[in-house]
């Protein structure tokens, strides 16, 4: 399951959902959860917080969080499409790999960093 947090545009969730993969959207049921809150959403069950708010970095870089999984997109407006066409590959081929890791999604390139 993926956790979209608030700020993810509302086309990859949608393509995702097409996609058959279960996206419950921050934005959709609980607008205005903390950080925190979402980290600890994310936890029972296990699920993948899909984000485009570096902040995430900091709480896994700098505080030191774990046991949670972030895909951490990066990219300009304009190239949304292509973020989206590198994330259905990536969650077709390397999902099991994306548990317990910080990801960093662009339009060049994949970063999976285990936690």
């Amino acid at each position: 399951m993926i956790l979209a947090d608030e700020n993810v545009d509302h086309r990859i969730i949608a393509t995702l959902r097409a996609d058959g993969f279960t996206v419950q959207s921050i934005y959709e049921v609980q607008r205005g959860l903390a950080d925190e809150e979402i980290i600890a959403l994310s936890r029972q069950p296990p699920q993948l917080i899909l984000t485009e708010d570096k902040d995430f970095g900091e709480w896994v870089f700098a505080h030191g969080v774990r046991d949670i999984s972030v895909i951490f997109l990066r990219y300009e407006f304009r190239d949304t499409e292509e973020v989206i066409l590198t994330l259905r590959e990536l969650l077709r081929t390397r999902l099991s790999d994306l548990y317990g890791a910080f990801t960093t999604v662009d339009v060049h390139k994949i970063r999976i960093r285990r936690l």
